[in-house]
């Protein structure tokens, strides 16, 4: 048997953080003296240890590790390696937004070292004021907050396409994303996930056409602030108003293109005249 002090010494994890463990029952010491309350663990604890520091690395919370660690037997290899690939999914893209943002910095020190101010760019963000058609929409309404975003569009979005798949309905146009919340909350935004159809069903409704302001977006999803910032700018100094939601359309699947550049989005505000 070990102390708590040599398992802690031995996997690299602090005795606070292993007395936690057995606190939300991730590791429970295999024996505890009843006199001194000393904490102790088997040889064979080593391995389940050195098995959640691996998972920890391949940043699974401990609420998903738990659950790893109490699968069943016979289910515990398909679903690990299910798990393992979504992880691998969730840090490719998060490698791909940091490459996405060193090329950014590099841009600017580059345009900075030649005198050209940083935020210049939003002038190069052009608006078009269109007319659009009404559509039917198969849709979907959530509050999001901003953590959910990343997790929620694949998921509802999903969730769609299997309806138009299962009920064999028509396809007219790409996925599209409206935002009804008037102002922004973290703990949740009023977010519309929707897909243009050409039959009326249970779950569709009107899209309503008209009047808009529309920029398209060539690049990261997070610079649709930027685009954001720059449609509202220009309804305001050309003397327009908002009059309903805006709304996103996604005109690549963020799953299928190889760099965050390639990512093509239209966003629109719908508007009129003062």
């Amino acid at each position: 048997m070990l102390s708590i002090g040599e398992f802690s010494k031995i996997c690299k994890v602090s005795t606070k953080t292993l007395r936690y463990y057995e606190e939300i029952g991730l590791v429970n010491p295999d024996g505890i003296n009843a006199k001194t309350g000393y904490r102790y663990y088997s040889i064979g604890q080593l391995k389940k240890m050195i098995f959640i520091n691996r998972l920890k690395s391949y940043n699974f919370s401990l609420d998903e590790i738990k659950a790893i660690l109490e699968l069943e037997e016979d289910q515990a290899e398909e679903k690990l390696c299910s798990a393992f690939n979504k992880k691998k999914r969730e840090i490719e893209e998060k490698l791909s937004d940091f490459e996405y943002t060193l090329k950014q910095i590099s841009n600017d020190i580059l345009n900075l070292e030649k005198g050209i101010p940083i935020m210049s760019y939003l002038d190069d963000i052009e608006v078009q004021l269109i007319e659009t058609k009404g559509q039917n929409i198969l849709y979907m309404r959530k509050s999001m907050s901003s953590y959910d975003y990343a997790e929620g569009y694949g998921k509802y979005f999903s969730k769609l396409y299997e309806k138009i798949a299962t009920e064999k309905l028509t396809l007219v146009d790409k996925p599209m994303t409206i935002y009804h919340s008037p102002e922004y909350n973290p703990a949740g935004n009023d977010t519309e996930f929707a897909i243009p159809i050409k039959e009326v069903v249970k779950g569709t409704r009107d899209l309503a056409g008209g009047l808009c302001a529309k920029s398209v977006l060539k690049g990261s999803y997070s610079e649709l602030t930027s685009v954001f910032a720059k449609l509202r700018e220009w309804v305001e100094n050309e003397g327009y108003e908002l009059v309903n939601s805006p709304y996103e359309i996604y005109l690549t699947n963020p799953y299928e293109i190889k760099v965050p550049e390639e990512n093509i989005t239209e966003v629109y505000f719908p508007v009129k005249k003062k």
